[in-house]
């Protein structure tokens, strides 16, 4: 069966970006490097999602395409990406931004959505697109749907459960960290491994 993957946005979760905020409740958490950050919480199989928020969601994805899309196309050669997945792994990040980042973030990505609502509108389209690759199956025209993200943040430093719970209720992840500061040549091996590994070997 051929694969038809729509792979591997990578984020950096460094310097503050994510898990930035201020919240109270419970402390940080930190872990050491190689190790998977990860709320307990499980994700939403059927979130409650209005259908007008869905689509407020496609149109901000389909703008945030177009905007891309304008950016690089001056590229000489073939033009092959993924804007959704690219949107939906800033998404991941977008959920510990505060302030002036948050909003340049939302300008730039056109997130509308308030925090509390974008991300289980991503969950729900994530899991609709996921369901609709399934059994999808013909003679020499198979395909199968893979939409792998991934976040990655440095060892030591501190992030808050809360943006823990978001990735885990909303996208089914946990943050993974390494030490980019100390040893940035084993951290570009390993994450390149896991994207080998989740593409198929195609990138």
């Amino acid at each position: 069966m051929e694969s038809l993957l729509l792979v591997a946005s990578l984020v950096l979760a460094v310097l503050g970006l994510v898990g930035c905020c201020t919240l109270v409740g419970r402390p940080s958490v930190q872990i050491p490097s190689g190790g998977i950050l990860r709320s307990k919480k499980p994700r939403a199989p059927s979130p409650d999602v209005a259908a007008a928020d869905l689509a407020e969601l496609v149109a901000g994805n389909s703008a945030f395409a177009f905007d891309l899309y304008q950016a690089i196309r001056e590229e000489e050669g073939n033009l092959f990406f993924s804007p959704y997945s690219i949107s939906l792994a800033l998404a991941m990040t977008y959920a510990g931004a505060r302030g002036d980042t948050e909003q340049q973030m939302a300008d730039t990505l056109h997130y509308s959505l308030p925090q509390g609502r974008l991300h289980p509108a991503f969950n729900a389209l994530d899991l609709e697109l996921a369901s609709r690759a399934e059994g999808v199956e013909g003679q020499d025209r198979g395909f199968r749907l893979n939409i792998a993200n991934s976040i990655w943040g440095q060892t030591g430093y501190s992030f808050l459960p809360q943006f823990l719970d978001v990735l885990a209720e909303n996208y089914g992840a946990g943050l993974r960290v390494l030490d980019f500061e100390n040893e940035p040549e084993d951290s570009r091996v390993t994450i390149n491994d896991w994207v080998s590994d989740e593409t198929e070997a195609k990138i």
